[in-house]
């Protein structure tokens, strides 16, 4: 096992109540390893068939983004693990510093910040024939605006150590299909290398992970045979594939590794 040095580290996660996901998936990793984790998510509401829950599609992605994370603080509690769970919306700026107030109450510090939350259009009308302003809005108000608010906090409150990972996703730069999804995350990659930029100064690391085809939950049977011959290891990523690209850039070996966007996509849209 890789001793990644994060016992006693505090680090929050965002977009952490799907047991699934990536977000709850990290956090797990990071108890694993000592840190003290906490949890911040957001409810969103979207129609599901309950009686197609038991297995994976929409129907149990949008379950389990409907949900609080009890599930995620079960398994917590099952590794005694030090952790915080807050329901917020990192999007407003007055709960961004409330986040920050509570954990810095009950912690003293904040040492990393891994900005998983997100939202995008799951009815299809991304695209430049259908967008709506709703769409454009909602998007970039949760992934550009709640992360660059996470991380001005992070910075303005910052200690003696700091890591920051924001998440893309691997087709950001051409996404046809989700362009106001593509667009967002392309943003955050140029951000987290301005910004990088900017704290190098201060000692901390911002960096940006991009995966592809993620099992979190939502891609179904069909989907899957669909997407499995894009990806050139010939699987689909799963959590703990980023979960551990995470360690790594919150750990000090990766001390002088900024302003990088790493896709963790097993060769999946590489060009």
């Amino acid at each position: 096992m890789v001793d990644y040095g994060l016992k006693n580290k505090v680090a929050i996660i965002t977009g952490a109540n799907n047991p699934q996901g990536i977000g709850a998936t990290t956090a797990l990793a990071f108890a694993r390893e000592g840190a003290k984790v906490v949890l911040i998510y957001k409810r969103l509401f979207r129609q599901f068939d309950k009686n197609k829950i038991d297995k994976n599609g929409v129907d149990r992605y949008f379950a389990a983004n409907a949900g609080n994370a009890d599930v995620v603080e079960g398994k917590l509690k099952g590794m005694n693990a030090d952790y915080l769970v807050l329901e917020s919306d990192i999007s407003n700026e007055d709960a961004v510093k409330k986040i920050y107030s509570a954990v810095i109450g009950k912690y003293g510090r904040v040492d990393i910040l891994v900005n998983n939350a997100a939202d995008g259009d799951m009815e299809g009308i991304d695209t430049i024939e259908k967008i709506t302003q709703n769409v454009i809005d909602d998007t970039f108000a949760v992934n550009v605006r709640g992360s660059l608010l996470m991380i001005r906090e992070f910075v303005n409150r910052r200690g003696n150590y700091g890591r920051i990972i924001n998440f893309s996703t691997d087709a950001s730069q051409v996404f046809a299909g989700q362009i106001t999804y593509g667009a967002s995350k392309a943003t955050l990659e140029a951000l987290t290398r301005s910004i990088a930029l900017e704290v190098g100064k201060y000692g901390i690391t911002v960096n940006c992970v991009a995966p592809g085809p993620t099992q979190t939950g939502w891609i179904d049977e069909d989907l899957e045979k669909t997407v499995i011959p894009l990806i050139p290891m010939g699987k689909l990523i799963q959590p703990e594939d980023i979960a551990e690209t995470i360690l790594f850039l919150a750990s000090e070996q990766a001390r002088m590794l900024t302003g990088q966007v790493i896709k963790v996509s097993g060769g999946h849209a590489l060009c």
